[in-house]
């Protein structure tokens, strides 16, 4: 099976395939289940408009990312406005996650997609600053920003302060939509975990 159990405190899909890995380690296919999981069901055409890819294109990877449970069908009457006569899709979690497995193929299909989701948010701030930064309202701004801290650390030690923080965001990540106050608005928190090489 690709996927294991959401024991993560987000809900994450787990992968644990390094097939599933390479699949999704696809520039159109990231970005597919990335709008699928912040906005929502569409169908491949809404979505060919975000992902730059054909209808076509984006029906097939859409069926690629069903194999491996990723996506799935989502039903018309429950999408407000929806047409039932068209097929719509929807991501299964809120997010995905993945481990380096311990064997060749597994650490190697782990990299790629790594390196593919790093890739995919590398221009996030850039293109904060240019389009959202110059607009915001002074006591949004005052919280926005970068933080780079650099510690010494053991790998326990790491996997202990990654685990700190999930704890921290997990009611804010997984509240229900009720109950997310009125004047909550989306935050992108990029965290990113860059062990030196050793000396």
């Amino acid at each position: 099976m690709s996927l294991r159990t959401q024991s993560n405190p987000y809900g994450d899909v787990e992968l644990t395939d390094p097939r599933a890995m390479r699949a999704l380690a696809h520039p159109v296919r990231l970005a597919i289940l990335s709008h699928l999981q912040r906005h929502g069901p569409a169908t491949a055409t809404e979505l060919s408009e975000h992902v730059d890819a054909s209808p076509s294109v984006a029906s097939w990877h859409l069926r690629h990312l069903a194999q491996f449970g990723l996506v799935r069908d989502s039903d018309p009457s429950t999408i407000p406005g929806a047409d039932g006569r068209k097929r719509y899709w929807e991501a299964v979690a809120r997010g995905v996650r993945f481990e380096l497995p311990d064997d060749e193929e597994g650490r190697a299909a782990g990299q790629v997609l790594s390196r593919t989701m790093m890739e995919a948010a590398a221009g996030l701030p850039e293109q904060w600053m240019a389009e959202v930064e110059p607009h915001l309202e002074p006591e949004w701004h005052r919280e926005a920003g970068l933080a780079n801290t650099r510690v010494r650390v053991t790998a326990a030690e790491l996997a202990d302060l990654e685990a700190a923080f999930e704890q921290l965001l997990a009611p804010y990540v997984t509240r229900a939509d009720d109950d997310v106050p009125d004047d909550a608005r989306g935050v992108r928190l990029l965290r990113y975990t860059l062990p030196e090489a050793t000396s």
